[in-house]
Parts: C-alpha cells; structure tokens; sequence
C-alpha cells in the first residue's frame, strides 16, 4: 500500500491497516470513534486512542508524501473548455 521508511516494529497490527485507517482519519471528516466501528465492521478489534496514536505518529509522514507527490500527465485541467463528442465528431464550448 505505502511503501515508507517509518518502522512499524513493535505494532500489534499490520501497516496496511495502520496506513488505512490513518488514510480514513486524514482524508474523510470522520471521528477516530466512526473509524473504530468501522474496523469493528471489518472484524477487526482497534481502539479510538489507538487510532489517534496512529495518526499523530504516522500522519504528518503519510500527509508529507502526498504533497511531494509529482503531478501526473492526466493532471491538466482546464475549466474554461469543454470537449463534447456528438456523431465521432469532437466539439469545444
């Protein structure tokens, strides 16, 4: 999922969890306790205050690379122009 160079020695649970629920609490406005039920969903038992360590040790790390991540060539966006394609024929608005 994330290849990093923090350690997880010494957790209980796998990265890929930690990177998800870390990703679950950065990217959506949800609580750590919403992040917990939905781990519990999963099968998978995870404390609130676990998650919240989890955030503040690995999130500043996680948040960093997404902001250093290079844009790719499908990035462009224009928003002052429209392609629409009617009968294979391509019109711009």
């Amino acid at each position: 999922m994330i290849q990093s160079t923090i350690s997880y020695k010494r957790h209980r649970f796998p990265p890929s969890l930690i990177a998800h629920a870390v990703w679950l609490y950065f990217r959506f406005p949800l609580s750590l306790r919403l992040i917990e039920e939905m781990q519990l969903e999963r099968g998978i038992v995870v404390s609130h205050e676990t998650i919240r360590c989890w955030a503040k040790k690995f999130g500043p790390d996680y948040a960093g690379r997404l902001r250093c991540k290079p844009p790719s060539p499908g990035d462009i966006w224009h928003l002052d122009e429209v392609v629409v394609t009617i009968g294979g024929r391509k019109h711009w608005l």
